[in-house]
């Protein structure tokens, strides 16, 4: 977590903290924010420069024709994902929202060299459905939010200064999240969420999550098991080049109502500062993306199928 101090003109980065993409920092000071001119991310660059501009930089747009297959982006392991206590506390830092979670969390598979600890999840939307900001796109697309589950290697024991510094100690899972239409307040699990904003309204305020979701009912819908893979950095700065990035292809859907919540409940500093919108970072130059191969048995149907179609077209 990050102590924030934030008017009109910066928003400054106090370092005592644990590990936020929407708000990373180590024990330097770094003055950074997402929508005033003087500290933008057009000076992301300059004001973290060792990692900003570098060539391993996130998020990036998923060209799904150019991910190359890998039989190794196999299922992954999720410990305490159906824990229905697991989610702790709810916090508006200003930049985000972010819940921490209760440890035992972990993730590992999924080709992935370690296992990871879950640290917290948060999120990055634009302005409601009407103007989306996700950070990662998918063939050109932007969906309306994005959500992030943070992770770093239990070999570091939860120590994000030390994780932060292996180009492999953090790994991320990335879900789209779309519009669900036709429908109010559902999911379920994130009406619940949701109704909690009203309490965080101000920068720096905080709230219990009630017990009754898990990070499972968060996910709902969502095919764990297909998923694009590219390694990148942390999304803000310090802009670590560190992280294992998971995007996952299924989208979480959720109701216009609940999405546009967040765009209209939530302010930067105190209640008379701007609401909060538009916390993305934009597209970042290309990296190599890999996915799950094409089935044996999709490539073994497509051939019939041409098999087929040539006898056929042989005897009209």
């Amino acid at each position: 977590m990050c102590i924030f101090q934030m008017n009109s003109h910066a928003v400054i980065l106090v370092a005592v903290c644990v590990l936020v993409p929407g708000s990373y920092c180590e024990t330097d000071t770094i003055s950074w924010c997402y929508n005033d001119a003087n500290c933008s991310a057009a000076h992301w660059a300059t004001l973290a420069p060792q990692y900003c501009n570098g060539t391993r930089q996130s998020p990036i747009n998923i060209v799904s024709a150019n991910a190359t297959g890998n039989a190794n982006l196999t299922a992954f392991t999720f410990e305490g994902y159906g824990n229905t206590s697991a989610l702790g506390v709810m916090k508006n830092t200003g930049k985000t929202v972010q819940v921490t979670l209760k440890p035992g969390i972990k993730i590992s598979s999924g080709n992935l060299p370690s296992i990871y600890d879950t640290l917290h999840v948060h999120l990055h939307w634009g302005n409601g459905t009407a103007v989306p900001g996700s950070e990662h796109t998918v063939d050109g697309k932007r969906y309306p939010m994005e959500l992030h589950i943070v992770n770093s290697k239990s070999t570091y024991n939860q120590n994000v200064t030390l994780a932060q510094e292996d180009s492999t100690g953090i790994a991320v899972l990335g879900f789209l999240i779309e519009e669900l239409t036709g429908t109010t307040g559902q999911p379920a699990s994130w009406k619940i969420l949701t109704s909690l904003l009203a309490n965080i309204s101000v920068a720096g305020q905080s709230v219990e999550v009630p017990a009754g979701i898990s990070l499972d009912d968060l996910l709902v819908g969502v095919d764990r098991t297909k998923y694009y893979r590219y390694l990148g950095s942390l999304t803000t700065p310090n802009c670590n080049e560190a992280v294992i990035w998971t995007v996952f292809k299924d989208t979480i859907k959720v109701s216009k109502d609940l999405i546009d919540l967040f765009s209209t409940s939530l302010h930067i500093n105190d209640g008379s500062s701007p609401l909060m919108v538009n916390v993305y970072r934009s597209i970042q130059p290309a990296q190599p993306v890999s996915t799950q191969p094409k089935s044996s048995s999709t490539r073994t149907g497509f051939s019939l199928g041409l098999m087929v179609l040539c006898l056929v077209l042989r005897w009209i």
